[in-house]
């Protein structure tokens, strides 16, 4: 994602923090740098997807204002630190509420309308939803690029010859709970078991006494709030633009088609594999860094090859 190496983060922020990957170096001596900042990096990409492979499950509907949606609670999380003071840590649960009602807002006003709609409908007004918060957001904040930077956005820790940046690990520490709580919100909770019902078989959940557009409504907002969360997360690792939301749009759809559209373990797995790979490239192959921003569209031309519903992914109507 090319709007993300500007900054620091992803595969690309090893380029800026450690010299080495500009060259070809001993595999051995980096390996365990290597493993390191692909685990953390996991951890980002599973939350910058979950939501949206969560949210096409249940509503058969690509939520291609997605990254949007992370643009707006990055935002979020700037004009907090930024006006008042606020770390990005301690906005979270704010921010988190807040794109979870303008998803349910979105979802009420538009997304509700096209729900029998044919699938080239549903497309387009999720496009337009982009555009519309895009264009928002350039009304609102202009296209000046902003960043949140709290002490320990760049900070590092040091053991031996590994170094951990302290923002890569508070992102994967929030990924880690966030992805957590969605888990547990799933599988022990009456709503949570009513949208995978719903997600597996609309018409035996409605026999059941389920409302499946109230789960659609449900899911599209948690798919909000995750992808908030995310913003909040990248405020202090990348740069804040209002045209930020297409490429991160663009990592997010390599993730769940990558692991299969609609599995949440297909999006960890997807994003484990899309980490490795890229984190390995930037460090072993000369300038590295930006040829691991080809890996992900790599990956996905030879998953639809050789397995089109991806790694995870069972086939399903669309």
């Amino acid at each position: 994602m090319a709007g993300w190496g500007r900054v620091a983060v992803p595969a690309p922020l090893l380029t800026r923090f450690h010299p080495c990957a500009l060259g070809f170096v001993d595999v051995m001596q980096l390996l365990p740098q290597v493993i390191v900042d692909s685990i953390l990096l996991s951890g980002l990409y599973t939350l910058l997807a979950v939501g949206l492979s969560l949210g096409f499950g249940v509503t058969r509907i690509i939520n291609f204002a997605h990254g949007e949606f992370v643009m707006l609670g990055a935002y979020g999380a700037f004009w907090l630190f930024t006006l008042f003071k606020v770390d990005p840590l301690i906005s979270l649960p704010l921010i988190v509420v807040g794109g979870y009602f303008v998803g349910w807002l979105v979802f009420k006003i538009a997304v509700e309308k096209v729900l029998a709609a044919p699938h080239l409908n549903q497309i387009l007004l999720m496009f337009g939803i982009h555009l519309v918060l895009q264009n928002i957001a350039v009304v609102l904040w202009t296209g000046d690029v902003r960043s949140a930077m709290p002490d320990y956005a760049l900070s590092t820790w040091t053991f031996g010859d590994v170094f951990i940046i302290h923002g890569r690990l508070i992102a994967f520490a929030v990924a880690t709970v966030m992805i957590g709580g969605l888990i547990g919100w799933l599988h022990f909770t009456e709503s949570g078991r009513a949208v995978r019902a719903v997600s597996q078989n609309r018409d035996a959940a409605v026999l059941m006494g389920i409302n499946p557009v109230r789960m659609y409504a449900l899911s599209f907002a948690a798919n909000s709030a995750l992808a908030a969360a995310t913003g909040v997360v990248v405020s202090f690792l990348i740069n804040i633009t209002p045209f930020m939301g297409f490429s991160i749009l663009l990592k997010a759809l390599a993730i769940v088609i990558l692991g299969g559209l609609g599995s949440v373990i297909g999006t960890l797995v997807g994003a484990v594999i899309l980490a490795f790979s890229e984190t390995t490239v930037a460090y072993y192959v000369p300038e590295g860094s930006g040829w691991a921003e080809g890996i992900a569209f790599a990956l996905i031309i030879a998953i639809l090859v050789v397995r089109p519903r991806g790694i995870a992914g069972e086939s399903k109507e669309t």
